[in-house]
């Protein structure tokens, strides 16, 4: 599979001057984003959870598109590493303009063998991770003129995933906290989500190594392939953008037509 970039720049005034974290910026999608968010000239909060050398390349990455970016290790579904990381973001760039809550993981099993730990694990990375973040961030962000924050949540939240309840019920939660706190923190803070369907990562890849399966998958979508976490990125950042400065509370589906949402 290939994670290979849309052919196009965005504008490098896009973003200018503004402060973007993005959670689980290590690798997938938020790394795509954070470098598409330097592209378009924002400084970026590089967060992860382990993978420190991957997270300080990604900042590399960043910094030469002429923009600033510091890597800030942290568990973001806990509530005192999520303050920490706005408050390095503040203290770094003086101001949160921009989040992106993307930290989330996969994993499940049938409901009568699935364990509390891993219900709990789930649930707390994918959900409440984005509720540490923003009432981290939003005290930051409505000092300024305007903000926007985007959740990446899932197909799942929209029509489930057999063997992995746990999955689906943390980005169905993830939908309808967006669709609240855009009521709440309107009309300074705009709030979205993406939706993705299959995505081309490494996280999926071992899944595909049954090249049957896979030929399946891509048959199932009307577009014939999957998205590339670039396909995502440039999705975050027309949200996160003044494009789509007058939507807020809305789920934007990138499945290539998988499953068809009114």
């Amino acid at each position: 599979m290939s994670e290979k970039p849309v052919e196009i720049k965005l504008p490098a005034n896009l973003f200018q001057g503004k402060t973007a974290i993005v959670t689980g910026a290590s690798r997938g999608v938020g790394r795509a984003t954070a470098v598409r968010l330097a592209e378009a000239g924002a400084n970026v909060v590089v967060n992860y959870l382990k993978s420190e050398d991957e997270a300080n390349e990604v900042v590399r990455e960043c910094e030469a598109l002429n923009t600033q970016a510091i890597a800030v290790q942290g568990d973001v579904s806990l509530w005192q590493d999520a303050q920490n990381l706005a408050q390095k973001a503040i203290e770094k760039f003086g101001k949160i303009d921009l989040l992106v809550c993307n930290a989330g993981i996969w994993e499940g099993a049938p409901i009568e063998e699935m364990s509390e730990e891993v219900w709990n694990k789930v649930l707390n990375t994918n959900l409440k991770s984005a509720w540490a973040m923003t009432k981290a961030c939003a005290p930051s962000m409505k000092k300024q003129e305007r903000g926007a924050i985007v959740l990446v949540s899932s197909t799942a939240g929209q029509r489930g995933e057999a063997n992995y309840s746990n999955y689906a019920a943390s980005k169905g939660g993830q939908i309808s906290f967006t669709k609240a706190l855009a009521s709440e923190l309107c009309p300074k803070i705009r709030v979205n989500a993406v939706a993705p369907g299959w995505i081309e990562t490494a996280m999926v890849r071992p899944i595909f190594e049954d090249e049957n399966y896979k030929q399946s998958v891509i048959n199932s979508i009307p577009l014939q392939r999957m998205a590339t976490t670039d396909d995502v990125a440039l999705s975050i950042c027309f949200l996160l953008s003044d494009w789509s400065r007058h939507i807020t509370g809305e789920i934007l589906n990138i499945n290539g037509g998988a499953v068809l949402c009114g």
